[in-house]
C-alpha cells in the first residue's frame, strides 16, 4: 500500500485527521521536503505521531521512485508532502507507476499554498493563468517572461514559484527574481515588465507570520521579505473587488493598478511598426513606376494587403494579419530591388 498524504500549509497542525491515522499506522513514512522547507518543530511532531520508520526523502529518491515502490509492495508506506500531494507532478507520476505495478494507493488531500495564497491575497482564483518557476540561473527567465506576457494579454494573474534547493538550503529571493525579469525585459522589449509594474509577494502562507506585500517593483526593491517560502504574483486585469480586498488583506505599498494596460500583443506591436513602414515605402516607390500599367496591379495589391492586414487585426485574426502585411512588405521590397533601391528595414 502506498498512501499519498498532504501536510497542508500550516505545518503539523494542518495534517488531516485521516492523514494522521495513516501516518501512525504506517510501516515507513517518507517525508518529501524538496518542494518547500518544513520547520524542525513540525518535523519532531511528525516523528512522534508515528511508530514506523521515518525517512527524509531527497528529490532524487522520489523522482527515481524505485525504493518507495519496492517497499510499498509488502509494507504500508506513506509519502508525506507539503501542501496537497498532487501539486507536484513527480508524485502523480509515482502514483501512476504504483498502479501499473498493482500496488494499492490511497490519497489524503490537504490545502495547497497555491490555492490558499490566491484567496489570502484577495484575488479571483479563476483568473489565475499558467504558473511558471523562476530559477537562480537567469538564462532560464525567457520562458517565465513569456508566460507573464501571455497571461497579462489575456487579463490573467501569473503565479511565479521561486527556486528552492533543499540540499543547499537555498531559496531564491523575490527581489533577485524580479531583477532577473527586468533584465530579461531589456533583451525582449515586449513591455511586459518595468520598474513601475505592480506585483505581490506572498510569504509563508498558512503560518502565523505570513505576509502579503504588494506595490511597484521599484518600491518592493527596498523591502526584506524575511524567511522563505516566498511566491511572486504578477496581477493581470484587476477587478475592483480584488483591488479592495488586496488593500485589506495585505500591506499595499502603492495603490493597486492594472498591469495589462501597458502591454500589447506582439501582433499589435508588429503592425504598429510595419504598416507605416510599408506605406512609406509604397509612397516612395510609386513615382518610379509612373505610367507603367503592367505594375499598377502590383501596387494596388500592396495597398489591398495593407488594408486587409489592419482589418484582420481588428477582427482578431492576428496570424492572417501578419501574413498580409508580410505579403505587402515583400512586394514593396521586390519593386524597390527592381529599381536598384535598398529594401526598407
Amino acid at each position: 500500500m502506498l498512501s499519498f498524504v498532504g501536510l497542508g500549509i500550516s505545518g503539523f497542525e494542518s495534517i488531516p485527521i485521516e492523514g494522521l491515522e495513516i501516518i501512525s499506522n504506517a510501516d515507513i513514512v517518507y517525508l518529501e521536503q524538496f518542494t518547500s522547507p518544513i520547520g524542525k518543530s513540525d518535523l519532531e511532531k511528525i516523528k512522534k505521531a508515528m511508530k514506523g520508520e521515518f525517512i527524509s526523502a531527497k528529490r532524487w529518491l522520489v523522482e527515481d521512485g524505485n525504493e518507495i515502490l519496492e517497499k510499498s509492495k509488502e509494507k504500508k508506506v506513506v509519502l508525506l508532502s507539503y501542501g496537497d500531494p498532487y501539486i507536484a507532478t513527480t508524485h502523480i507520476e509515482l502514483r501512476t507507476r504504483a498502479i501499473e505495478l498493482k500496488i494499492e494507493t490511497r490519497s489524503i488531500h490537504a490545502a495547497s499554498s497555491l490555492t490558499s495564497m490566491i484567496g489570502e491575497c484577495g484575488l479571483h482564483f479563476y483568473k489565475v493563468g499558467r504558473i511558471a518557476t523562476i530559477m537562480s540561473e537567469m538564462k532560464s527567465l525567457t520562458t517565465p517572461y513569456y508566460v507573464i506576457y501571455k497571461n497579462i494579454i489575456e487579463g490573467n494573474h501569473t503565479v511565479l514559484l521561486l527556486e528552492y534547493n533543499q540540499d543547499k538550503d537555498f531559496f531564491l529571493d523575490p527581489n533577485d527574481a524580479l531583477k532577473g525579469l527586468l533584465e530579461t525585459e531589456e533583451g525582449q522589449r515586449r513591455k511586459v515588465l518595468t520598474d513601475s509594474s505592480y506585483v505581490i509577494v506572498a510569504s509563508r502562507i498558512g503560518f502565523k507570520d505570513q505576509t502579503i506585500i504588494s506595490g511597484k517593483i521599484s518600491t518592493l526593491a527596498q523591502i526584506n521579505f524575511g524567511k522563505p517560502p516566498h511566491t511572486i504574483i504578477i496581477p493581470g486585469r484587476l477587478h475592483f473587488t480584488e483591488s479592495d480586498a488586496l488593500k485589506l488583506f495585505g500591506q499595499c505599498m502603492d495603490e493597486p493598478f492594472d498591469n495589462s494596460e501597458k502591454t500589447e500583443k506582439i501582433s499589435n506591436q508588429m503592425m504598429k511598426k510595419y504598416v507605416p513602414m510599408v506605406r512609406e515605402a509604397l509612397e516612395e516607390i510609386i513615382p518610379y513606376y509612373k505610367n507603367q500599367k503592367e505594375f499598377e496591379i502590383i501596387l494596388e495589391n500592396v495597398e489591398l494587403y495593407v488594408n486587409d492586414a489592419e482589418k484582420f487585426l481588428e477582427e482578431g485574426q492576428d496570424e492572417v494579419a501578419i501574413l498580409s502585411i508580410g505579403y505587402a512588405d515583400g512586394l514593396v521590397d521586390a519593386l524597390r530591388l527592381a529599381k536598384g533601391l535598398e529594401p526598407k528595414m
